[in-house]
C-alpha cells in the first residue's frame, strides 16, 4: 500500500494553525510527530481505510493515534481556520468568484449511526447522514454543513449561508455575502428567501410547480460537481464515525485539500 503524504508547501501553512505540544512531565513514549498524524489522518480520508487498519509500516503511527490528533485539533479548530486560511489565500489571486454561490445537499448512508443521522427517506429508510454545501461559481466549496438524511433541505438553508466565511485577500472589507445564490426546488420556502433578502442577496430559487429546476442547471453544475470532488475522499462517502464532529472534520479537511489543488493551479 503506497504512502499518501502532504506537500512541504501545505504543511507549512498548517503546522502554523496547530496548537503548541502539550508537556510531557513525566516523559513516557515519544510523541508521534504532528506531520505524521496528519498525513495518517489524509491517508484515512483518502483511501476510507478503517482507522484500525491504518498500517503502522507507513510510519504515520496508530490509527486511534490519527483519531485523537483529528478530534483534538477539530476542538481547537484547526481544520475550520485551514480552509478560511486557503480561501484566503485563493482570493488574496482573485480566484474567488463571489458573483454566485449555490447551495445544495446530499445523502450518505451511515450505518453506525449517531448524532446527525436519521431514516433516509430515499433509500427505503436506511439511517444516512445529509451533507450540505455551499460552492462558490467556479465550485469552491466555502461552507459545509451536516444534519440527518430525514432534515428536509430547506431547514439547514440559513445555517448554510450564516457558515459562509469573511474571506479576505484583496484590498477593502472581507467578502461573506455573494451577489446571488441559486438553489433548487428543495429550497423554494418562504424562510429561506426571506433569509437572502435579509442580507441583501438576490435569490434565484427555483418555484415548485412553476419552473424546472433544470433550468438553473447553467450555473448550478458546478455544485454537483464539487460533491464528485468531495467523493473522490472515500471516507466521505460513507459515514462511518458515530460522532458528528469527526465526520465534519474530515469534512472540512476535504474541502481544504480542494481549494489547496485550486491554489496549486490557478496560483
Amino acid at each position: 500500500m503506497s504512502k499518501l503524504e502532504i506537500k512541504d508547501d501545505l504543511w507549512d501553512v498548517i503546522r502554523r494553525l496547530l496548537p503548541p505540544e502539550p508537556d510531557r512531565p513525566k516523559g513516557g513514549r515519544p510523541r508521534v510527530p504532528d506531520r505524521a498524524a496528519i498525513n495518517g489522518i489524509v491517508f484515512v480520508l483518502r483511501t476510507g481505510i478503517p482507522w484500525e487498519h491504518l498500517p503502522l509500516r507507513l510510519g504515520y503511527g496508530s490509527g486511534m493515534t490519527c483519531w485523537r490528533r483529528l478530534r483534538d485539533w477539530q476542538q481547537s479548530g484547526v481544520w475550520d481556520r485551514l480552509h478560511k486560511e486557503l480561501l484566503r489565500r485563493l482570493r488574496s489571486y482573485d480566484q474567488i468568484d463571489m458573483s454566485r454561490v449555490s447551495v445544495d445537499a446530499a445523502s450518505v448512508p451511515s450505518p453506525p449511526g449517531g448524532e446527525e443521522t436519521g431514516p433516509n427517506p430515499t433509500d427505503r429508510g436506511k439511517l444516512g447522514c445529509k451533507r450540505h454545501v455551499a460552492v462558490d461559481a467556479r465550485g469552491t466549496p466555502l461552507s459545509f454543513h451536516i444534519s440527518g438524511a430525514n432534515t428536509h433541505d430547506s431547514k439547514c438553508f440559513e445555517a448554510v449561508v450564516n457558515a459562509l466565511p469573511a474571506v479576505g485577500g484583496l484590498r477593502g472589507r472581507p467578502r461573506r455575502w455573494p451577489d446571488k445564490v441559486h438553489a433548487d426546488k428543495g429550497y423554494d420556502y418562504e424562510h429561506c428567501r426571506h433569509a437572502l433578502r435579509h442580507r441583501g442577496i438576490v435569490q434565484r430559487i427555483a418555484r415548485r410547480g412553476v419552473e424546472s429546476s433544470q433550468r438553473l442547471g447553467k450555473h448550478r453544475w458546478v455544485v454537483e460537481r464539487t460533491f464528485a470532488w468531495l467523493n473522490r475522499f472515500k471516507r466521505l462517502r460513507i459515514r462511518y464515525e458515530r460522532r458528528p464532529e469527526i465526520y465534519l472534520a474530515f469534512g472540512l479537511l476535504a474541502c481544504s485539500l480542494i481549494c489547496w489543488r485550486a491554489i496549486e493551479r490557478f496560483c
